[in-house]
């Protein structure tokens, strides 16, 4: 029989199901070397306050008790050495995943060519005359922003990566770099943080932001700031993407096992709900 006073709904066999909301949030793309792109912001998918590309939130998953549902948390992808001259582009992040729900993960930022597509797109390249920034997906972030410049002339400029709230700017042509996109404050721990947003670009002069304090900052032609771990910020360049997130959140009458392979806690209650916060790893959740 259903119990009293619970939200919880009934599988077609008559078993309380588990409503669960999450934030899904995919590792950001590294920057791209010299005067390169700023890496994308990771994908962002989230049931509460807002999600990423400006789309509408996404569906609470109604799951089964004692049951595993497959968990993975996206790392930042790898900084880019810059030896004897020679850099290049950077990399993409990876994706995370919370049962069916997949965020992708940031594109990474270019270095005298186009970024990459992801969750949010990576920046392009300085002197690249004028390449496009690539796209994000939709309903998870933006597109990064154009590079300015022509190869081997100087001033050159990346553009910034998207982040999950609005698209990278544009590197310009007297050599200042484009920022990184915005990120977006999501609440469903109780507090508002803010997460994915793009990494900045490097330019000649003037090198960009990263978005919303999250994504990383260029910070000469050369180097860059990483984005910040479990917020899936992109990076700026020669750094590594941020790492990605997974926050659960369900009924405080409800309890989470967090299995081998992922670095994860549950909190207390409050306001009628336990959270579990999951850092890194593979594995395997259930509740009971």
């Amino acid at each position: 029989m259903p119990i009293l006073g619970t939200s919880a709904s009934q599988n077609t066999k008559g078993f309380l199901t588990v409503p669960v909301n999450y934030l899904v949030v995919a590792g950001g793309g590294s920057g791209g070397i010299p005067h390169g792109g700023g890496g994308g912001a990771g994908g962002l998918r989230s049931t509460v306050t807002a999600t990423g590309g400006g789309g509408s939130l996404e569906t609470v998953l109604t799951l089964n008790p004692s049951t595993n549902y497959t968990v993975t948390v996206g790392a930042g992808g790898p900084a880019r050495s810059y030896n004897g001259g020679v850099g290049g582009n950077g990399d993409p992040g990876n994706n995370s995943v919370f049962s069916t729900i997949t965020s992708t993960g940031g594109g990474r930022g270019g270095s005298i060519g186009a970024g990459l597509t992801g969750g949010s797109g990576g920046g392009a390249g300085g002197g690249t005359g004028g390449a496009g920034g690539s796209s994000g997906t939709a309903n998870q972030g933006y597109a990064g922003g154009t590079g300015a410049g022509t190869y081997q002339v100087t001033p050159q400029s990346g553009g910034g990566g998207g982040g999950a709230g609005a698209v990278g700017q544009n590197g310009v042509s007297d050599g200042v770099a484009g920022n990184g996109g915005s990120g977006v404050a999501v609440s469903i721990t109780g507090s508002s943080v803010t997460y994915a947003g793009g990494g900045g670009g490097n330019g000649n002069t003037t090198s960009g932001t990263g978005g919303s304090g999250v994504g990383g900052a260029g910070t000469s032609p050369n180097s860059g700031v990483a984005g910040t771990p479990n917020t899936g910020g992109g990076a700026g360049p020669r750094t590594a993407g941020g790492s990605g997130v997974v926050i659960l959140r369900y009924e405080d009458t409800k309890t989470i096992t967090i299995g081998a392979g992922l670095t994860g806690t549950e909190s207390a209650a409050s306001g009628g709900y336990k959270r579990a916060t999951i850092t890194a790893g593979t594995g395997n959740v259930s509740w009971a």
